[in-house]
């Protein structure tokens, strides 16, 4: 049988996000590759899965993976967990799945959590058209970085840190201008879920005196062209020369 690389997401917050699917792959694998093991061990636990584990993050990752494509190469299941949500996104897992990728291995992932997806449409803003940021960078790059995504037509999402929440906020008012509209959600799928809706000056003003807790997700309308007010929206489900006529349904 052949071997394949497993990508599992793991629940963000609320463990009843877990699919069968997932416990299944965990179960069955020889080795569960984790982001922290004590974390995941917890989760394992849970479902009384009983799976070897070993740790694969980010002071690691680059590291020769030889040992492991070679236990993949010879029929064995790989399972890739992070602490929570999808490997890859703002986690650990590019790179093992690259080399999978390159030595001609199966790489299967599986389909689940991830915070940003629910913030996104939880915001109340377009979300035909987005871009995911993931985490700014912490000095170097950080102002031409916004001053990027200022331009973007589209929504953009940004993972931060609860502790600089606040700053992050303000430099996105300034790059942005303090009018655009924004939200905030805090421990998506957790029993403490919030999210702030609100002009990026209105939001950078609250958490500026209410610092906020646990994981972060910021996400920011798109810059509005000139254009754009008196534009007609077009019917993706229907043809141009229909558009805008009744329809009975």
């Amino acid at each position: 049988m052949a071997g394949r690389l497993a990508i599992v997401p793991t629940p963000v917050g609320n463990l009843s996000d877990m699919s069968p699917r997932a416990v299944e792959t965990l179960r069955e694998a020889s080795l569960v590759l984790a982001e922290d093991t004590r974390t995941s061990g917890v989760l394992l636990r849970h479902f009384g899965i009983s799976t070897p584990m070993a740790s694969h993050h980010k002071y690691n990752e680059h590291k020769p993976l030889d040992a492991i494509l070679d236990r993949i190469a010879a029929g064995e299941t790989i399972a890739l967990v992070s602490d929570a949500g999808t490997p890859g996104i703002s986690d650990p897992g590019f790179m093992l799945a690259r080399e999978c990728r390159r030595r001609g291995l199966v790489v299967e992932t599986l389909p689940g959590p991830t915070a940003f997806v629910p913030a996104l449409v939880s915001s109340g803003l377009p979300c035909d058209r987005f871009f995911f940021e993931g985490f700014l960078p912490p000095k170097k790059g950080r102002a031409s970085r916004l001053q990027w995504l200022a331009e973007l037509p589209s929504t953009f999402i940004i993972y931060e840190s609860p502790l600089r929440t606040a700053r992050a906020l303000a430099e996105l008012a300034e790059a942005c201008g303090g009018t655009r509209p924004a939200a905030v959600a805090r421990e998506i799928s957790k029993v403490h879920e919030t999210i702030h809706r609100g002009t990026l000056d209105e939001l950078a003003g609250f958490f500026a005196v209410n610092q906020p807790k646990g994981e972060i997700v910021i996400v920011v309308a798109g810059k509005e062209r000139p254009d754009a007010a008196g534009r007609r929206h077009r019917n993706k489900y229907r043809s141009d020369d229909t558009a805008g006529e009744p329809r009975d349904d």
